[in-house]
């Protein structure tokens, strides 16, 4: 990511957001764990320095991969961070923007065509998965046979809702409530916080917000954990939701704050 720091620190405009776009796109992939390889670095700076443009990006990877032997698990999953690495770029470079649960749902599409065979599609089984920041338990996620119905109804809200003559931190708020709304519904199989992210981002953008997209360099996995505490409850252990994280995590994002991020302090002890 040197290479790219110096291209924001000293390149021309367009370079500068070609670098954070890539910043952005590459620092995602750390929610899943995964890192792109070596190569899809190059090829960024290749698009950053005006070589290729974005849409050779994808042409190219898939040459690179078609030529490689048959691979392991951990380079099926380079693979991935790579391909969905050049997708995430693709689509915050364009300047086009639709608020509804069908451009959520192309943004999976496009982000894991060609890694899942289930891109774009929403899921029919209900799903738990274990949270290392609640201690092993799970997120309470929509059931399967209720999310086109649920993406439907929190959109609608969402757009019924005014803005007008309310203060900036209560609109940060706001946004954080959707935003963590629409991540509980975890409308995909997998695919969910990446796709979320792309979406936020967008849609941010779409009320004239300059976002420091860079943040999700290094605090992409603290804003799934911020996700998740925003949608967990446990009363039993006096636990209940909360979404001051992912507020700090946008304030930082929109307003350059300098709130700190420590996923440390999302974990929940037993």
């Amino acid at each position: 990511m040197s290479d790219f720091d110096e291209y924001i620190r000293q390149g021309e405009p367009s370079q500068r957001e070609k670098a954070r776009i890539w910043q952005t796109a590459i620092g995602l992939q750390d929610v899943d764990g995964l890192k792109p390889s070596g190569y899809l670095r190059e090829t960024a700076q290749r698009h950053i320095e005006g070589e290729i443009s974005i849409d050779d990006v994808r042409p190219l990877l898939d040459s690179y991969y078609e030529t490689k032997n048959k691979r392991e698990e951990s380079e099926e999953r380079t693979e991935e961070a790579d391909k969905v690495s050049a997708a995430i770029a693709t689509i915050l470079s364009e300047k086009s923007f639709t608020f509804s649960p069908d451009y959520l749902i192309s943004i999976h599409r496009r982000l894991f065509s060609g890694v899942y065979k289930f891109a774009g599609q929403i899921r029919n089984y209900n799903i738990s998965k274990k949270e290392w920041v609640l201690d092993g338990y799970s997120v309470l996620y929509s059931d399967a046979y209720m999310i086109r119905q649920t993406l439907d109804y929190d959109f609608a809200q969402e757009k019924a809702f005014s803005y007008e003559g309310i203060s900036l931190g209560d609109s940060i708020r706001h946004i954080a409530g959707f935003i963590s709304g629409i991540w509980q519904i975890h409308a995909f199989g997998e695919g969910n916080t990446r796709t979320t992210a792309v979406f936020a981002i967008k849609y941010l953008r779409s009320f004239g917000f300059n976002t420091d997209n860079g943040l999700f360099k290094e605090h992409s996995w603290y804003f799934r954990n911020a996700l998740v505490r925003a949608n967990y409850n446990n009363l039993s252990k006096g636990i209940t939701s909360t979404d001051r994280y992912l507020i700090r995590f946008l304030r930082n994002l929109i307003l350059s704050e300098n709130n700190k991020l420590s996923n440390r302090e999302l974990l929940i002890t037993p």
